[in-house]
């Protein structure tokens, strides 16, 4: 079911263009480190979740869900997830 009216004519992709009200609030609470938090390529998965864990003389040390780190890009945190109006946002890649 849609969260709300407007997002009926999207029928069964609703759930994934908006979130509900208690996912909205989870996200505004979920931890965030905007200093350590990126998403990195992936071969597979376009882009991955990956948290910084050490910077050391020009290399730095990502933790993934998998995958080789050649390249890392600034995440946003949680409360931008399927935001409607991407101007709100702090990184565009």
């Amino acid at each position: 079911a849609a969260p709300d009216a407007d997002m009926a004519a999207f029928g069964e992709a609703a759930p994934y263009l908006r979130k509900t009200e208690k996912e909205r609030i989870e996200a505004q609470n979920k931890p965030f480190d905007a200093k350590t938090c990126v998403f990195v390529v992936h071969a597979k998965e376009s882009y991955v979740k990956g948290k910084i864990e050490s910077k050391d003389a020009g290399k730095v040390t990502v933790k993934t869900e998998g995958g080789e780190v050649n390249q890392i890009f600034s995440m946003n945190p949680p409360k931008y997830d399927k935001i409607e109006d991407m101007a709100m946002m702090t990184h565009l890649h």
